[in-house]
């Protein structure tokens, strides 16, 4: 629960990893890049920013490592706050 009362149901992904039709459904038209976690030691590794994996490679990756996954991911309606980002988290519980 958010400290303005707003409940959330949360979805633990390193013990429930989404699979990559999920991760699609999730990402929708949205920019895929957007989801990767740039303090991974995988993204750092593989010099992501410089030579970005095409979107199925980072479905599969991100379906194999989840912490390569951005979070949080707060979703109301159909909007959608990825990562910690306090005035979009305030936005989206109003």
């Amino acid at each position: 629960m958010l400290e303005n009362g707003v409940e959330l149901d949360e979805h633990d992904l390193g013990k429930q990893r989404l699979t990559v039709d999920q991760l699609d459904a999730l990402i929708g038209p949205r920019n895929y890049l957007d989801f990767l976690n740039t303090r991974n030691d995988l993204y750092r590794e593989r010099k992501m920013k410089q030579n970005p994996p095409t979107r199925d490679e980072a479905l599969k990756l991100m379906a194999q490592e989840p912490n390569l996954i951005r979070r949080p991911i707060v979703i109301r309606g159909g909007q959608m706050v990825l990562g910690y980002d306090e005035e979009g988290l305030r936005k989206l519980t109003k």
